[in-house]
């Protein structure tokens, strides 16, 4: 077959590329056919496409309206139980949102002893790296025979930094939480804390430990860490001042039983615990019980005024009274008759009694009862003490109870006692949750509105005119009750050794707040002329403390006119004369 020569190609120098003459029209052919067969297969492809999609389409349509979902379609379309999320351990804050405790990341050291190559010089290093730890302990962890081993929980930033700057191989972090108290022991008894794996051990912390974990909703206490920090502050001025042991105090809203601070000196600091030992750990607020003295004339008048055993003018004898192998005295004596407002203004233990016996143990008891002082108080942290109760209840106990002895009770069951007689006459549960805005507790009906009226000019008249004068506060009008107790010593009570306490209430004409304050073994100075009651300890330290408080918590001073005088106070019949403040 001859070879064709390609058309249109008249240069002889070309070289020649020759086609078969049949090959070349067969190659030729296809370019006049070839817009024809796209368009073809065009059409073909989109008609399969086509099809392809309304299949789709009509079992989609029959699985969803017609068939019934079985077992395993059930599984697809519904998803399965979501995992909870793990949001640590919540926020602890004060009343006003400051934070009190907190979770914040926090590694810690551990190491795997088969791949230390020389434990003795891993440990120098590491104990270099981290004062206060013990080399010999951690070169003894470093060769135990483990794969793991803990050599340091919670590291700080620095800490971690120096560790890893060592590059020991063997030795990494694990990423684990830290519980962080921003205040330190400002509010640490109220608090608490948790232990290393964030459980809660102490406190508001031991309390909720179960509702703190998993959520990020944050518990809000009633305290206010402001006055915390004022509290704290003017009580240890006062333990240092008397050289005393220890002390507690308390703030409370009378009228909605909200603790608004609870401090117990000495106190710790629980971000670290290794420097906390018992005596700082005790809270003498809530799990220390005590006589409290005079203090407990407040109960035993309002019982006598609201039985109607007495009035305010009622008289009494206050010759010293011997039962068996004991005499009542008092400390500065009448050496007359004398009513009820002078007994209770100058806290006259043998009135006192004569009044409680009026009423009888029985009846007594009742009342204290009711007020509480029996059973341990109801608040949300476990450190609760367990009051001290005589039995049997003799007429011995009836009269010295009258005057706070031979029952012992906590700080915070007088001052829940106490808001009840000024407030109304209503007892109500202290709490140390915040309430809801404008929430109060129905409560208990105790004493009468009368009765808790008269309560209250009484108490505005111990510190007008009797033994708690130190307490004033110009423009506040504060009342209360001193209270200067002797210490229990085996089978009778220690010479010199004393508790001295203040309960004060402000503003008398309309009370809204409580502050108690209680100071462990004081000892006399010679600016108290030797003295270390309460009329020279306590007393003074509330007017410290609600001179700061009343402005915070917007308490207008106001101006003690002849009218309002006489409705938050009582006169004295006849004579009145110079108290000694030392009760």
């Amino acid at each position: 077959m001859k070879a064709a020569p390609l058309e249109g190609d008249d240069n002889p120098c070309r070289p020649r590329h020759f086609l078969p003459v049949v090959a070349a029209s067969a190659a030729l052919a296809p370019r006049a056919r070839s817009p024809k067969l796209g368009r073809n297969r065009l059409f073909v492809t989109g008609s399969l496409f086509l099809c392809a999609f309304l299949a789709i389409g009509v079992r989609l349509a029959d699985v969803a309206l017609l068939q019934k979902p079985n077992a395993a379609m059930t599984r697809l379309i519904q998803p399965g139980p979501a995992k909870p999320v793990d949001y640590g351990r919540a926020d602890i804050i004060d009343r006003n949102g400051v934070v009190l405790a907190t979770t914040l990341d926090s590694p810690s050291l551990f190491a795997n002893p088969h791949e230390i190559a020389n434990a003795a010089d891993a440990a120098r290093q590491i104990a270099r790296a981290l004062p206060g730890t013990s080399e010999a302990e951690l070169r003894a962890k470093l060769a135990a025979d483990k794969s793991f081993v803990w050599l340091y929980r919670h590291l700080t930033p620095t800490q971690e930094y120096a560790v890893n700057s060592l590059g020991i191989p063997g030795v990494d972090f694990e990423r684990e939480e830290r519980r962080i108290y921003p205040n330190g022991p400002l509010a640490a008894h109220v608090v608490g804390y948790s232990g290393i794996d964030n459980k809660g051990l102490a406190g508001i912390e031991r309390s909720f430990d179960a509702a703190l974990e998993g959520t990020r909703e944050p518990l809000q206490l009633s305290i206010d860490i402001r006055l915390q920090a004022i509290l704290r502050e003017e009580m240890e001025k006062t333990i240092a001042d008397f050289s005393a042991i220890g002390g507690s105090g308390i703030v409370m809203d009378v009228r909605s039983g909200e603790i608004l601070s609870m401090v117990s000196l000495p106190d710790f600091d629980p971000n670290d615990l290794n420097t906390a030992v018992p005596d700082t750990i005790f809270n003498r607020a809530t799990l220390g019980v005590y006589e409290m003295g005079s203090v407990f004339k407040i109960f035993n008048t309002a019982l006598a005024l609201d039985s109607h055993k007495s009035s305010l003018s009622s008289v009494y004898d206050t010759r010293p009274i011997t039962i068996g192998r004991f005499t009542i005295h008092d400390y500065h004596p009448f050496n007359r008759p004398a009513s009820v407002t002078e007994i209770f203004m100058e806290s006259s233990n043998i009135g006192s009694a004569r009044m409680a016996m009026e009423s009888g143990p029985a009846v007594q008891k009742a009342f204290l009862d009711r007020l509480g002082l029996l059973r341990p108080p109801a608040i949300e942290i476990p450190e609760i003490g367990i009051p001290e109760v005589p039995h049997p209840w003799r007429d011995i106990n009836t009269m010295t109870i009258a005057y706070g002895h031979g029952l012992s009770v906590s700080p915070i069951q007088t001052a829940i006692a106490a808001a009840a007689i000024v407030n109304g006459g209503i007892l109500r549960p202290a709490t140390l949750i915040k309430h809801a805005e404008g929430y109060v507790p129905a409560g208990t009906r105790i004493v009468s509105e009368q009765t808790s009226e008269e309560m209250r000019k009484l108490m505005r008249l111990v510190v007008t005119e009797g033994t708690g004068k130190n307490a004033d506060v110009p423009g506040y009008l504060v009342g209360g009750k001193t209270g200067t107790a002797d210490k229990v010593s085996g089978d009778g009570y220690a010479k010199k050794r004393v508790l001295s306490s203040f309960v004060g209430v402000f503003p008398m004409n309309d009370p809204q707040y409580m502050v108690y304050v209680i100071i462990d073994e004081p000892h006399g100075t010679k600016k108290s002329s030797g003295f270390a009651t309460a009329g020279w300890t306590a007393a003074p330290t509330v007017a410290r403390i609600v001179a700061r408080m009343a402005p915070l918590y917007g308490v207008k001073p106001i101006e003690e006119t002849p009218e309002i005088h006489r409705a938050i106070t009582v006169d004295l019949p006849g004579a009145s004369r110079q108290v000694a403040e030392i009760d």
